[in-house]
């Protein structure tokens, strides 16, 4: 048996977490042979030890592309996409493979599709057709061009990309493949560990999980990233407001990711009696386990909308990042404005868990995936359908 060889550029954490089962099924699938490319934050410790988690799952990584311009303004992010291009272009010349899956939306994964695009290989993406904020939105209906086969999270998002042109016998739906992930997790053990704080360090006061928590999520809007810093002031203080305590992650590299650090650090500084433990980094299972055990998840992070949605956890998206997203009732929106974030919280406290509504899938994406890289071939050539 001839293997087909798929290659996927994993760019950082949200970028393994939506792909990991995939990536399992396809290493397991005897017709097809995996090759992992990390590069762009993956790369860099302060954004998690990415590489060694991954080693530790069993995954080898065949390329490594050193990228990430940091910066706390666009032109960073720009330079990041362009330098990958350039180690892309090596990487995939020496690996040779018969398809490159391309996941979602962050600004660097456009790298991997314009880069096999113009050297014939097939591009397959994942989580296509959806509709947001900032400009991950553009950037995924670019790669929705670029894309040969399409692998979008739910119908919504499958119908979207067939109106862009796409023919429907290149369309796929199979779900998400974070939702897998998620639902394994919860099946082994869906409690957060006691020694959560020993295994995951951070700063800040320990305080009981088992009591009502808050879990704060909140990333820079790149498109309004001058107000980074004024945002998720407004989130943390609202949270302080009602008087539980606070989990709180540290936001991704995008462009006004200082602004949200340097307000996580001055309402330390300015509140240390205020019980607020903070998270550099966390593992994918612990993330999950405190989504499925928090009294509300606050900030603008696609969990809230795609795992919130399956795991029924209270959620309030703030802001513009997640506009346009299909999501369940377990969403309430509000504008980045500390009384209507504050007055949310109380009301999702108030409702506890919702039904699970799996918008974005049932578990089973990773295996649909592998199954229809190895069944079906694409033509390099596309043609718009209109």
């Amino acid at each position: 048996m001839v293997k087909k060889t798929i290659c996927v550029f994993i760019g950082g954490r949200a970028n393994y977490s939506s792909i990991k089962s995939a990536l399992i099924a396809i290493n397991e699938h005897p017709g097809l042979e995996l090759k992992i490319i990390l590069g762009s934050s993956a790369l860099i410790k302060k954004y998690g030890n990415l590489e060694k988690i991954m080693q530790k799952d069993g995954f080898e990584i065949a390329e490594r592309i050193h990228m990430l311009v940091e910066g706390d303004e666009p032109a960073a992010m720009v330079k990041t996409a362009a330098l990958g291009m350039l180690g892309l272009t090596d990487a995939l010349e020496r690996l040779k493979p018969d398809y490159v899956i391309v996941i979602g939306d962050r600004y660097e994964v456009i790298a991997p599709a314009i880069a096999a695009a113009y050297m014939n290989i097939p591009v397959a993406h994942t989580m296509g057709g959806e509709v947001t904020g900032t400009i991950d939105e553009s950037i995924r209906h670019a790669i929705t061009k670029f894309a040969h086969i399409h692998f979008p999270a739910n119908k919504e998002s499958g119908e979207r990309i067939v109106k862009m042109g796409e023919e429907k016998e290149r369309v796929f739906v199979v779900g998400c493949p974070r939702i897998d992930t998620v639902k394994r997790i919860i099946d082994e053990d869906p409690g957060v560990p006691e020694n959560i704080f020993e295994l995951c360090g951070g700063v800040g006061p320990i305080f009981n999980l088992k009591e009502p928590f808050l879990l704060i999520s909140q990333h820079p809007v790149t498109t309004e990233y001058k107000e980074a810093e004024h945002q998720i002031n407004e989130t943390i203080y609202a949270a302080m407001e009602t008087g539980y305590p606070i989990i709180m992650l540290w936001p991704n590299s995008d462009a006004g990711t200082e602004g949200i650090s340097q307000g996580i650090r001055k309402f330390r500084e300015k509140h240390p009696n205020v019980t607020m433990h903070a998270f550099t980094n966390l593992p994918i299972a612990m993330y999950v386990r405190l989504m499925n055990n928090t009294a509300c998840l606050i900030g603008n992070s696609s969990s809230g909308i795609r795992e919130g949605a399956f795991l029924g956890t209270p959620c309030v998206n703030v802001g513009t990042r997640q506009a346009g997203r299909e999501r369940g009732s377990n969403v309430v929106d509000v504008s980045c404005n500390k009384e209507e974030i504050r007055e949310a919280i109380m009301k999702q406290i108030q409702h506890g868990k919702y039904k699970s509504e799996p918008i974005y899938g049932d578990g089973s994406a990773g295996k649909k995936i592998a199954d229809i890289l190895y069944n079906t071939t694409v033509e390099v050539q596309k043609r718009i359908t209109y």
